[in-house]
């Protein structure tokens, strides 16, 4: 055994989850006999809670960080989370002064936003709007800007309160998100949440919003179609997604036998 290992954390998209958003009878299993043996398994996403829910419904988990660290349940519970309460103000400002950017508001287990988003999530459900006046009032989990690079991204770094924070996902969108609000904090609410130490975590992940918690857990495993810097970044590097990478990595260095696929 690797390390005396009591919970895992992993990504979904790029890492967990294939390139067509399934996973294998042998994931499965692993993350079956990994749960018996009584180690926790975490998810830590960028998706909302319904996106999970809705959408993964084969994804089973014992704890979820959403919204990159901005909401975070135990099982059915909602146990923490750190919201952007002038989101609405931060928009206006943004698409008065960029004619035609797009932008979106996620609060509520909601999306808000004013262009057509199933062009960048297919299938996913929203409300369309013009101002954004539906969220007056509301706290949000995560602003989203559409953005392809560093580089376009930082041209939105002046709307942006020095209590906030920009973080490029899947070299599509911009996730303004609150500095409490990150992957490394939700796990570290769960951790004490279930008197688990830092160095008792092992973590995976592929893009630039995982490096935080591979750097901060007890081991950070980068899967094989990681970006460079997240590979630079991790202890290890495991196969690809695709190639069930997280699983195997899991029954080889915890102990989980299971006849490989």
């Amino acid at each position: 055994m690797t390390r005396d290992i009591k919970m895992v954390v992993t990504d979904l998209d790029g890492t967990y989850l294939r390139s067509d958003k399934s996973i294998s009878a042998y994931t499965e299993q692993v993350m079956a006999k990994l749960r018996q043996a009584g180690i926790l398994f975490v998810v830590a996403t960028a998706r909302p809670v319904r996106a999970v829910r809705d959408f993964l419904p084969w994804v089973q988990y014992d704890a979820g960080i959403f919204h990159n660290g901005a909401v975070v349940w135990n099982g059915a519970e909602r146990i923490g989370g750190t919201g952007i309460e002038e989101s609405q103000k931060i928009v206006q400002k943004i698409t008065r002064e960029k004619a035609g950017i797009h932008v979106a508001i996620e609060a509520d287990d909601r999306l808000y936003a004013n262009f057509d988003a199933q062009r960048i999530w297919p299938g996913i459900q929203y409300s369309s709007t013009v101002n954004f006046a539906e969220l007056s009032g509301k706290v949000a989990d995560k602003l989203i800007i559409e953005a392809h690079s560093l580089e376009e991204m930082a041209q939105y770094r002046k709307y942006i309160p020095e209590h906030l924070y920009l973080q490029l996902s899947e070299n599509a969108i911009a996730m303004v998100m609150n500095r409490q609000a990150t992957k490394t904090k939700g796990i570290q609410l769960l951790a004490g949440h279930f008197h688990i130490s830092q160095e008792e975590i092992v973590a995976f992940g592929d893009d630039y919003n995982d490096i935080d918690m591979l750097q901060s857990c007890g081991i950070g495993v980068a899967v094989g179609n990681a970006l460079e810097e997240v590979k630079r970044s991790a202890d290890r590097v495991c196969g690809s997604n695709d190639e069930d990478g997280v699983a195997h990595w899991l029954s080889e260095n915890l102990d989980i036998p299971v006849c490989r696929n």
